[in-house]
């Protein structure tokens, strides 16, 4: 798509300019010398770099700062303001890059004076270009609808005031009441409601058809959002620059900038970009290395001590939902006697748990294991809890958008758990997991992180020292049919769902 190369060329050559323009005006005696005068943050004495210095200190300017500003030369969708925070978000990562390498290699760094007044240049000069050189949807766009619901497909073609040229149709191999139909041609299936536009092809052509046609806007019409098809045509709109709307009555609010007045309303639901992702999956690995390490000790006495209480088997394992409705098996610490389990919702076994059991729940010693289907991949750290696949259907019918959790792979921790909210409040529950996929960064993951820690740390202390914050009805209360949930989540369920 050539509107999309000119965005990529832009930005990058554009990036370029501004951060070399932005060291050497910076790098002027006369800007250090005024600069000196500022209270607090003037001084120390000017330092300008001459000859190579300089050189050296452009080609490291240039490379912190693209390898950082990365994620933005791809061209998406974005509103102003979204556009300046991110922009001087990324910025500010390459300043602190650019700080951290003078830190440690003098041969590299940049004078303080040079580094704060070229932090303050791009911080200015870059959100203002991104912005210029950003293509926002007009009443002349080319759009085609991209969809598998034909009363949503109807209205996008009523309502919109853009030029469409189209439709691709479907993009999910899912019928209309959620159940799994046989699988369909690149060709794409006609709806008679759109008689009067082309059918395109179907989701494998979508790129092909982006470019072929020049498309900037997509109008996606699908009768469920929780599906691997709608992410797959979200992406793969966001890679090429596409602007995705829906229309307000078919809108899924969870995932739209919802403005009053407004018949089309933008995808608000921004894949994670590869840096983003690469940093999640880097904690997520040494977060699981390091535990399992330092926990080694404390794992082979786990293992000891159910042995030793009644020789049983050391693992309990259990199907739990993964994101877009897969199955995977998560594995805890048994802390219950191996007996046939008894999956009714309402049952109370807990004759049932261990000595070592008793210990390991309330410690939360019995979530140890999951540590491996994080470093394995099918968990992360932070996300939506995964939830029993038994219990699934009961929690739907409390919340009837409970599915929408699935859009993300499922975490040890999340918003929900530190906020104490389990699925005895399903709707409160997925309130706080779709916060979370919406607001989901690295930092965000690490303050959740710690607040769980600390929490972990303060229930095992009062167990050591014989204090049960959640009183005695607490006492070791879980059902058969789902070992794995923690003593709240397994008593609290009892109230919600029915048997």
């Amino acid at each position: 798509m050539q509107r999309g190369w000119d965005y990529r060329v832009l930005s990058v050559v554009g990036t370029v300019l501004l951060t070399v323009a932005a060291v050497l005006v910076t790098n002027l005696p006369v800007i250090h010398g005024w600069f000196d005068q500022v209270p607090v943050l003037g001084g120390p004495a000017p330092e300008v770099l001459s000859g190579s210095e300089v050189t050296m200190a452009i080609a490291t300017s240039l490379v912190v700062v693209l390898v950082s500003m990365w994620p933005l030369f791809k061209p998406r969708p974005r509103r102003i303001l979204d556009t300046v925070l991110l922009t001087q978000k990324r910025v500010l990562l390459a300043m602190t890059g650019l700080a951290a390498i003078g830190y440690f290699n003098y041969t590299y760094r940049l004078p303080r004076t040079t580094l704060m007044l070229t932090a303050a240049a791009l911080l200015v000069t870059l959100p203002l270009y991104m912005i210029a050189i950003s293509q926002q949807p007009k009443a002349n766009s080319r759009a085609i609808i991209v969809g598998d619901d034909p009363d949503a497909m109807e209205s996008l073609l009523d309502t919109s005031a853009v030029s469409v040229h189209g439709y691709v149709s479907p993009p999910s191999a899912y019928a209309a009441d959620g159940t799994e139909s046989r699988a369909l041609t690149d060709g794409g299936t006609e709806v008679e409601q759109l008689e009067a536009l082309p059918c395109l092809g179907g989701l494998a052509r979508l790129d092909e058809v982006i470019v072929e046609e020049d498309i900037d806007t997509a109008l996606l019409a699908f009768s469920w959002t929780d599906r691997e098809e709608f992410f797959g045509t979200l992406e793969t709109c966001h890679d090429h620059g596409v602007n995705a709307l829906v229309h307000k009555e078919h809108a899924d609010h969870v995932l739209t900038d919802d403005i009053a007045g407004k018949e089309l309303l933008q995808v608000d639901l921004e894949p994670l970009d590869w840096q983003d992702y690469a940093l999640k999956r880097l904690f997520d690995v040494t977060f699981a290395t390091v535990a399992l390490v330092v926990l080694s000790p404390v794992i082979a006495l786990i293992a000891l001590a159910i042995k030793l209480d009644d020789g049983g088997p050391i693992l309990y394992g259990q199907q739990r939902t993964a994101a877009f409705g897969r199955t995977f098996q998560i594995y805890k610490f048994r802390s219950m006697t191996p007996d046939e389990e008894d999956d009714s919702p309402d049952s109370e076994e807990e004759y049932r748990v261990t000595r070592a059991g008793h210990v390991l729940r309330k410690t939360h010693m019995d979530e140890i294991p999951q540590l491996w289907s994080i470093l394995t991949g099918k968990m992360s750290v932070v996300g939506p809890r995964a939830v029993w696949t038994d219990e699934e259907t009961h929690l739907e019918s409390e919340a009837s958008a409970w599915r929408k959790r699935w859009f993300i792979k499922p975490g040890l921790t999340g918003l929900a758990q530190i906020n104490d909210v389990t699925s005895a409040d399903a709707e409160g529950k997925l309130r706080y997991d779709l916060e979370y996929i919406r607001r989901q960064s690295f930092w965000f993951d690490l303050k959740i992180v710690v607040r769980q820690l600390w929490g972990v740390g303060a229930d095992a202390l009062g167990f050591v020292i014989g204090r049960d914050p959640e009183g005695e009805e607490s006492e070791n209360v879980r059902e058969a049919g789902d070992e794995g949930e923690t003593d709240e989540e397994r008593t609290e369920r009892k109230k919600t769902v029915e048997p």
